[in-house]
């Protein structure tokens, strides 16, 4: 077998349509458990060990540090994780603002600040907002802050945003006042000599449009571009997403709508959906329905929930691979207490019937749930 044949062995029949297209707009819908990062850590092995690809200009970004070191882990198994770049979009996006920073800008590089708590706390403090500036307030505020500019809404769009959205009101603030507040942060940080993680995005975007030579270096960059979680993207990194393409059309995106979970942070599963429009024609468009994780009594239970959506159209129906499991039970209690008994109870009788304590996990909605 050769060592193309072997980076595609074992793909079913949608993974492997979806590993060997390789060239223009690709979607992958990939459902729960349906190896997602399997199929597309392969797509990228095969492309370049075909030499279709360059690996030192392919990217692949995704949302959490954690799956991007899963993604380089894998492919290093696949012999080309030390050329491919995979990363978030911060990582990726600041290691293009630092190489091209010197040509673009005489200042210094700002400093980053990973917790713009204090830098909020100042600017609520300087304006005269008629609420209380606890920790709570403070966090709220900041949290609204880093909605606005990952929605790429500016200071002066705030209150025509509220009046359509509702947002913009954090910790009580008329919508007014947090437009004032917002422009005394984005002040505050400037004068620190700093930026905050969205200003890495907002930042490398600027240089993207109005830097040209700058920008026609990032781009040259990247050949083939790869964006996991598609549902979970942002306006913001969505706009990076289309500066560094420009013409290229060289894209993949993967990802679920069931499976947005960012959407109170201003990501949408729109521009997942919304993809073929944009983009067609594709080259590729593959639905991954096949459940390799997850029982079929789970997988049909999860089929029941996302049929009873007012946006059950856009959801895959899944099927499970694996053979029977044990049935799903749903107990309804009146009470937290009642509730954090009946659990316990089911836990002890497991482990009297010889199970293991570590096999049992209690999920809660929110941490606040848990003490009881």
């Amino acid at each position: 077998m050769s060592g193309m044949d072997k980076v595609l062995d074992g793909l079913d029949e949608a993974q492997l349509a979806a590993a060997t297209a390789l060239n223009g707009p690709v979607r992958i819908i990939a459902g729960a458990g349906a190896g997602k990062t399997r199929t597309v850590t392969r797509r990228i092995a095969h492309a370049c060990a075909t030499g279709a690809w360059d690996a030192s200009r392919t990217l692949a970004v995704t949302f959490s540090v954690k799956a991007a070191a899963e993604m380089r882990v894998r492919l290093t198994a696949l012999g080309v994780g030390d050329a491919v770049t995979a990363s978030t979009f911060h990582a990726a996006a600041l290691h293009q603002l630092r190489r091209v920073w010197t040509d673009v800008c005489d200042a210094p590089f700002p400093r980053l600040v990973e917790d713009a708590r204090d830098i909020a706390a100042r600017a609520l403090h300087g304006v005269d907002a008629g609420v209380d500036e606890d920790d709570a307030t403070v966090r709220a505020v900041r949290d609204e802050i880093n909605w606005a500019k990952i929605s790429l809404v500016a200071p002066s769009q705030v209150t025509r945003v509220a009046a359509v959205t509702g947002r913009c009101r954090p910790g009580g603030l008329e919508p007014e006042r947090f437009a004032d507040v917002y422009e005394a942060y984005e002040r505050e940080k400037t004068a620190r000599g700093a930026m905050d993680f969205d200003d890495i995005l907002l930042m490398m975007c600027h240089v993207m449009e109005d830097c040209a030579e700058a920008a026609a270096s990032v781009r040259r960059s990247i050949g083939w571009l790869t964006v996991d979680e598609y549902q979970d993207v942002s306006p913001l990194q969505h706009r990076l997403m289309r500066l560094w393409l420009g013409d290229n059309r060289n894209v993949c995106v993967v990802g679920d709508p069931a499976q947005t979970i960012y959407s109170f942070a201003g990501a949408s599963s729109y521009d997942l959906l919304r993809f073929g429009d944009e983009f067609g024609p594709l080259a590729a468009d593959v639905s991954l329905a096949t459940d390799y994780r997850s029982t079929p009594q789970i997988v049909a239970y999860a089929n029941r929930v996302l049929a009873a959506s007012p946006d059950r159209g856009e959801y895959l129906r899944l099927r499970s691979a694996r053979e029977g499991g044990r049935r799903i039970e749903r107990t309804v209690y009146e009470t937290d207490d009642e509730e954090a008994r009946g659990v316990a109870l089911r836990i002890r009788r497991l482990v009297e019937a010889g199970e293991n304590p570590s096999d049992c996990a209690v999920l809660t909605r929110i941490n606040a749930q848990q003490p009881v």
